[in-house]
C-alpha cells in the first residue's frame, strides 16, 4: 500500500512517517509536487504549517486533488490537512478544497494556541480505534457546515469544535496522532488498514 505525505515545505514530517510505516504493508514516500502526490493509494495531509502557505503550495494540483477525493482516494488530513479540506480559513488567503463545507476560524479561548491533551467526545470516526485522549497544537479549528460529519468533538475553554470528520474515506483530524502515543499509533494503523479494505 503506497501511503503519500503531501509535503507543504513546512514542518519536520519523520515523527508522523515514523507512525505511517508501522502499519502493515505501508511503503510511505514524501511528494512535493501536489499531482505526483495523487499517484498513491493513501494521500496524508500533514498538519504543521500556516493555511495560506500551504494553500500556494497545493494549489497547482487543488482542482486534480479534489477531484481525486471525490472518486473516492482515502486521505487523512491531520491537523492543518483537516483545515485545508474544507472552503477556506480565516488564517490566510487562499481556496480550499472544499471537500467539506465550513470555514477555519480562530479558536474563541483566552489561551490560544491549544496546546497539549485534551478529550475526544463520542468518538466514532473508525470502527476499531476509539479515540479518548490524544494531542493538540493548534490556534484555528473547523467549523463543518453539516454536523453528521462530525465523528468526534472536542471542547477547549467552552469552544466545542470537530476533533474528528469523516466523509467516505477521507478523514480529517484536529489532532495530532503521531504525537498522541500509542492510542495516535493505533488510530493511524487502523485508518490504514480500514481504506485498504
Amino acid at each position: 500500500m503506497r501511503v503519500t505525505l503531501f509535503d507543504y515545505g513546512a514542518g519536520n514530517l519523520h515523527s508522523l512517517a515514523k507512525a505511517l510505516a508501522t502499519a502493515p504493508g505501508a511503503e510511505v514516500r514524501v511528494q512535493e509536487d501536489p499531482l505526483r502526490a495523487l499517484d498513491t493509494d493513501v494521500l496524508v495531509l500533514p498538519g504543521v504549517g500556516a493555511f495560506g502557505a500551504a494553500m500556494a503550495r497545493l494549489e497547482p494540483g487543488r482542482e486534480a486533488m479534489r477531484a481525486a477525493l471525490e472518486d473516492g482516494l482515502p486521505c487523512l488530513g491531520i491537523c492543518l490537512g483537516m483545515q485545508l479540506l474544507f472552503e477556506g480559513s480565516d488564517e490566510g488567503a487562499g481556496v480550499g478544497l472544499g471537500y467539506f463545507q465550513g470555514q477555519v476560524t480562530r479558536l474563541m479561548a483566552r489561551r490560544v494556541p491549544e496546546m497539549g491533551w485534551n478529550q475526544v467526545e463520542d468518538d466514532r470516526t473508525l470502527s476499531s480505534a476509539r479515540l479518548d485522549t490524544v494531542y493538540y497544537a493548534h490556534s484555528y479549528v473547523c467549523r463543518a457546515a453539516d454536523a453528521s460529519w462530525v465523528t468526534g468533538w472536542t471542547t477547549h475553554e467552552g469552544d466545542r469544535f470537530p476533533a474528528a470528520v469523516r466523509k467516505g474515506n477521507v478523514v480529517g483530524v484536529q489532532f495530532h496522532p503521531e504525537k498522541s502515543s500509542s492510542a495516535g499509533v493505533r488510530f493511524v494503523q487502523a485508518f490504514l488498514q480500514e481504506v485498504s479494505r
